[in-house]
């Protein structure tokens, strides 16, 4: 019998396709490729295949390839242009490039086909940037991004923001349990975020018309599951489409969180000890409430890190779904779940942030150091506070980038 290596150098993936279907009237939205390994093998179920190429160190690989035969098929089929292909992408494809072999097909797909990238919040705690990274690359293409399995991990709500997904897709675990107060949570969070932001909700997991009058009470309007069709050959014959709409992509902003919120709110000039109180509330709040928020925070040198801020900061991390502390010398985990960066930018040297974002919770104190030369406690900032929700994400998205700053090619070899 051939091993796993012998599979994936065969490049031995065939791909199959469940259709996503517009609730209210339902027209084709499009497909999700999904994967399968070579039949009558231990590796035909999509668990085992890629539990075996992890095993082997090659699971981005596979990876790559399961896109590959997805789009492949896609092209020879001829899918039409309003139909949009749905393709998942595991967080460690995110950082090795496409295998040359399968490149040709990568660069025919992101000319001809309409495709949405379906990501995870896996990757968030060990490579934040990565996410933003994928999130930018397929976005360059013209391809949309869609966040996967909301309401399966807390995490996902808190992510939201930053990923800035055209597509939510339910996890098919809250279809059932419609009463449960979790559920009642999550969907509260994503119908504001699709109320704020146009993105469309996709209810995953429908195989009964109960099922589907529930998707409909929790804002979905793009279904998908046996209901409407199982996994199988990608089909021609498609009748009645519908276009999904894509968002416009997010403002890539590589100024420090200072530069980005003193350009829209009031500066006012302080010292230390009276910004202490305002930053110990917004890391409170961080830990606070049924869907904590998202702390991020930057503390100029590793010495303000101080005994005292790494317990609260660890205590914090067992609640909120990340904790990051930045700052000149401070390790990669400061305090015990918390993720720490030693960035090198001079111009984050000087400021002094704390961004607290979640689904129900948005506020940012951003201040900079005027360089005084006097006691710890009166030493003078200036600062800005706000709790503008797209200014705060703004301000998020441009400290992520630090935790790891590399940019990760997605589409090109």
């Amino acid at each position: 019998m051939a091993d796993i290596h012998d599979v994936l150098d065969r490049r031995a993936v065939t791909p199959v396709f469940q259709p996503l279907l517009d609730i209210a009237t339902g027209a084709l939205i499009g497909y999700e490729a999904l994967s399968r390994g070579p039949a009558g093998t231990p590796w035909e179920s999509p668990a085992a295949l890629f539990a075996a190429a992890r095993v082997a160190g090659r699971e981005a690989e596979l990876d790559w390839i399961c896109r590959a035969v997805a789009y492949r098929a896609a092209l020879e089929a001829g899918l039409d242009d309003r139909v949009t292909l749905f393709v998942n992408m595991e967080p460690t494809a995110w950082r090795i490039a496409c295998p040359p072999d399968l490149a040709p097909v990568v660069e025919q797909a992101r000319r001809r086909l309409r495709v949405v990238t379906e990501m995870t919040e896996r990757v968030i705690a060990d490579d934040p940037a990565a996410l933003l990274s994928a999130a930018a690359s397929c976005r360059d293409a013209g391809w949309g991004v869609a966040l996967d399995d909301v309401g399966a991990d807390p995490m996902s709500l808190a992510l939201m923001p930053f990923v800035h997904p055209d597509v939510v897709k339910l996890d098919m675990g809250l279809l059932h349990a419609p009463d449960d107060p979790h559920t009642a949570r999550v969907v509260a969070a994503v119908s504001a975020y699709a109320e704020a932001s146009g993105a469309t909700v996709l209810a995953e997991g429908i195989e009964t018309a109960e099922q589907l009058a529930t998707a409909r009470t929790m804002g979905a309007t793009v279904g998908q599951g046996w209901y409407y069709g199982r996994p199988g050959p990608l089909t021609t014959r498609i009748g009645q489409t519908a276009r999904l709409p894509m968002l416009a992509r997010p403002i890539e902003d590589d100024r420090t969180p200072f530069e980005i919120v003193s350009r829209h709110r009031a500066v006012t000039r302080t010292n230390k000890k009276q910004l202490m109180p305002m930053s110990r509330h917004l890391e409170a709040l961080a830990g606070d409430g049924p869907e904590p928020p998202v702390l991020l925070a930057c503390f100029q040198e590793a010495r303000h890190f101080t005994p005292a801020t790494r317990v609260r900061f660890g205590r914090i991390a067992r609640r909120s779904p990340m904790v990051a502390a930045l700052g000149a010398g401070l390790d990669r985990e400061p305090a015990p779940g918390v993720r720490g960066a030693c960035f090198g930018d001079d111009r984050l040297r000087g400021e002094w942030n704390v961004i607290v974002l979640g689904p129900h919770r948005a506020a940012a104190l951003v201040a900079r150091d005027l360089g005084d030369d006097c006691a710890e406690p009166d030493r003078r900032f200036d600062f800005a506070l706000t709790h503008e929700r797209d200014l705060v994400v703004r301000a998020a998205r441009s400290l992520l980038r630090h935790l790891a700053p590399v940019r990760i090619p997605i589409l090109t070899p």
